[in-house]
Formats: C-alpha cells, sequence, structure tokens
C-alpha cells in the first residue's frame, strides 16, 4: 500500500460516521437559525399569538434549515466507490418491463432506444400493453416486425384487453420473467445505450442485502415551455440530491417506476407492486420494512416526458402525495426501525405540515410583503433561509460531474432555473396538499395521466 493511500483510510470517515456528522452540522444550523430569528419570532407573535408564530417558523425556517443544511454536508462528504464492472465479465439475465398505457406518441422511441442497449447479457422485454384505448398494440406490433435487436435479446407485446392498472400488468409481467433481476421502464422513456449496464453494474458492485437500485431519470422534453424547463432543474437537482442522499446512507426511499430495477425473489415476498396511485413507493418501503437496502445509480440515464401543461403537472404531483400517504398507512412502522433511513422516514412527515404552512402561511405572507408587511415574509426570512442557493450550487457541480463523465453537457436553461428556484414551490405545495386531502377524505383513485 503507497503512502497515499494509507493516508487516504486514515483519512476516510465511514457512512454512519458521515451520517452523524451530517447530523451535528445540521443541528448547529438549526442552532443558529433559532438564535437569528429571535426578532422575526416576536413580531409575529405580536401581530398573531405564539403557537400560531412558533409552528410558522418552525416549518418555514427551521425544518428545512435542518434539511438544506444535513442534505449538503451528505453531499459534500459523498464518496461513492465506482461500479465495479469488468469487460470481459458475463452479465445476468434481466427483464424489461414496459408498462404502457396510451403511449402511441412516444413507444416508438422507447423501443428504440430499448434495441439499442449495449447490455452483454441476455435481456427479454415484455412491453405490457394496459388496454390502450389508442393505436399503442398497433405501433408495437409494427415496431418488432422491423426492430434491430441483439442476438441475446428478445422484445414481446403482452396485449390486455382491458385497462386494469399498472400494477396489475406489472404483476403479470414479474409471473412471466426469466431472470432473476428485473427492471421497469415507463412507456415514454428513452433509455441511454449504456444505463442498463450501469444499474446492473452498480447492484453487483452495492452490498449483498441490495434488492433494488434506483435509475437516475431526468426531463427529456424540457424545451417545451417555461414549465418543463422547471421541470429539468427539478429532476436534475431536487430529486436527483434526494436519491443520492438516502442512497449513501443504504436506503433510497422510492426505486420509481419510471427506471429501477428490483430482484425478482424480493418482488415476490412482497407480494408485487400493489394496487395503488402510488405503487413504486409502496413497494420500495415494502422492501425497506424486511431490512433490505435500495440503492441509487446516479449515472444509469433515462429521460423522460414530463407534463407540459398545469393541469397535468398539478394531477402528477396530487398522484405522488397520495402515493406518500398510501406507503406511510401501510408501512408505518419503518417510523420505528433502528437504522439511518428512518431519518428520512420522519423527514416525510414534515411535509404534511411543511405544505401546509407553505400553501397557508408562507403564500400569504408573500403577498402581505408586497404591501409593506414583513411578519412572515421579508428581510429576517432571507437571513434563515441562505442555504437553498448552497445547496444548488453543490447539487449543480456534483450532477454536472455525472453528465461529464457520461459525456453529456448540461445545457444552458436559466429562465427555467429562476422559475424553479423562485415560483416553483408556489405551484408544487399547494398541489401536494391537495394530494394529502385526496387521499385523507378518501376520493376515488385515479391514474389521472392520460
Amino acid at each position: 500500500m503507497s503512502i497515499k493511500e494509507a493516508q487516504w483510510r486514515r483519512l476516510y470517515l465511514g457512512v454512519r460516521g458521515k451520517f452523524l456528522l451530517s447530523v451535528a452540522i445540521a443541528i448547529l444550523w438549526t442552532a443558529l437559525s433559532v438564535w437569528l430569528s429571535q426578532r422575526w419570532l416576536e413580531d409575529l407573535a405580536a401581530v398573531t399569538n405564539w403557537p400560531f408564530a412558533l409552528i410558522a417558523i418552525i416549518f418555514i425556517a427551521y425544518v428545512p434549515g435542518f434539511m438544506n443544511a444535513f442534505l449538503i454536508a451528505t453531499l459534500s462528504l459523498d464518496r461513492r466507490p465506482m461500479a465495479r464492472l469488468s469487460p470481459t465479465r458475463a452479465m445476468p439475465g434481466v427483464t424489461i418491463l414496459v408498462a404502457a398505457y396510451n403511449e402511441a406518441a412516444a413507444i416508438r422511441d422507447t423501443l428504440t432506444s430499448l434495441a439499442r442497449l449495449d447490455y452483454r447479457g441476455p435481456l427479454e422485454v415484455f412491453i405490457l400493453n394496459d388496454g390502450s384505448s389508442d393505436d399503442t398494440a398497433d405501433i408495437v406490433r409494427d415496431m418488432l416486425a422491423t426492430l434491430s435487436v441483439s442476438a441475446e435479446a428478445t422484445f414481446t407485446l403482452h396485449d390486455f384487453g382491458v385497462n386494469r392498472g399498472k400494477s396489475a400488468v406489472l404483476n403479470d409481467g414479474l409471473r412471466a420473467a426469466s431472470h432473476d433481476l428485473v427492471v421497469t421502464i415507463d412507456g415514454d422513456c428513452w433509455m441511454r445505450s449504456n444505463a442498463l449496464t450501469q444499474i446492473v453494474g452498480r447492484y453487483l458492485s452495492d452490498p449483498d442485502n441490495t434488492v433494488a437500485v434506483a435509475g437516475a431519470v431526468m426531463v427529456r422534453n424540457s424545451r417545451v415551455n417555461l414549465l418543463t424547463r422547471a421541470q429539468e432543474w427539478d429532476y436534475f437537482h431536487g430529486i436527483a440530491s434526494v436519491k443520492r442522499m438516502q442512497g449513501m446512507y443504504h436506503g433510497t426511499l422510492v426505486a420509481q417506476g419510471a427506471f429501477s430495477l428490483y430482484r425478482r425473489d424480493a418482488l415476490e415476498e412482497v407480494g408485487g407492486w400493489p394496487e395503488c396511485v402510488g405503487e413504486d413507493i409502496v413497494v420500495s418501503w415494502a422492501l425497506l420494512e424486511r431490512d433490505y437496502r435500495i440503492g441509487y445509480a446516479d449515472n444509469a440515464l433515462a429521460f423522460t416526458n414530463v407534463p407540459e401543461r398545469v393541469r397535468q403537472f398539478a394531477l402528477q404531483r396530487k398522484r405522488w402525495s397520495r402515493g406518500l400517504m398510501e406507503a406511510f398507512k401501510a408501512h408505518w412502522r419503518l417510523l420505528f426501525k433502528r437504522r439511518m433511513t428512518t431519518l428520512f422516514i420522519w423527514w416525510n412527515v414534515c411535509f404534511l405540515p411543511l405544505d401546509l404552512v407553505y400553501s397557508f402561511v408562507f403564500i400569504p405572507g408573500i403577498i402581505l410583503a408586497f404591501f409593506g408587511y414583513f411578519y412572515i415574509a421579508g428581510p429576517l426570512t432571507l437571513a434563515v433561509l441562505p442555504l437553498a442557493a448552497l445547496w444548488n450550487v453543490v447539487i449543480f457541480r456534483i450532477q454536472r460531474g455525472v453528465y461529464r463523465n457520461e459525456d453529456l453537457r448540461v445545457r444552458r436553461n436559466p429562465l427555467g432555473f429562476l422559475f424553479y428556484a423562485l415560483a416553483y414551490s408556489l405551484l408544487m405545495q399547494p398541489v401536494c396538499v391537495w394530494g394529502y386531502a385526496a387521499e385523507i377524505i378518501g376520493m376515488k383513485k385515479k391514474w389521472d395521466t392520460k
């Protein structure tokens, strides 16, 4: 061992050590925020009352400050090892499940990208047409008749005449799968040619109790309008940073259906995908509840089409919020697991009060600030909320490095970033509250996509 390697080993901080250090940094920042906000708290209590002022500032400043400080510390400490991929090693067989409902506009590109995968192992692809009312099935049949695929790959259409929901067709595909590794892909995703190799490589390199790996899903149609431009930053910064953080501590909370790998026997152990609107988060929490690990492959890239209209976007985020509530109802025992990722389960508990306070206190506070009343949103707000800018800088540098390693570049999108940084939450948080309310009062569940 060289002197440099020996020094590095002495300096290396284990995952648990990084977790404790990140928690300590977050607590120190929160304590500083409490000290800085005393005048703000007193002014707000003077015009309302102390309970209201305390709850408002806890969820406007203290909780987000803790989260941002923990996230920045974790990302700064992240030194994940590279996936072990040998050019001569035989890769395990994989079954890809493509759930498709009314995907006539996108399914050609999805199949084209799957045919171009560079995977060096047995591969079967099931296109699961969930009773589409458009030409999805006919397009798939025409594509399969002419598609050029490798000798080790097979593509098969499973055409279901009745729309039964995504979880039902995925479970049918799981029962028909020939291989021990199962990958899910949405019907409107474009896969990078090395995406499957990268996600399988991450699975093979991760600890033995890893039963799922979330891929990195980015935005494909970001140049349509301002909303899709903002979502590009949400996927590139927000979603990616949270998954990276959770994966570092051995428990990514959602192996998203758009692109994730699962171990088949683990899926069968939990009964496959449950029938609900958030089947991916609920099945992920079922795996975590059994003390399994879910990883994250930041360089396994798939690009998806995000909602282009406000109504589409609102319905999607409403569904995601309902999925979170479904996960809590089914797997509340995760709140009391003795493992590092329990912090992130409690983190998700905070989303409901965070979104409520943001929607019904902070947004009105911004409106009041325009008229000169700075009790809720004002100069002192900025004094306790500076970490968002630093967090964006840290994750941008990390994500830019991921793209560079994949021979990609980050496209310029300043208008989208301004909207994402300044106004995106004004749209998203009230929609999340709508989703929570819909689940709590038991409104009828619909996929709400097409």
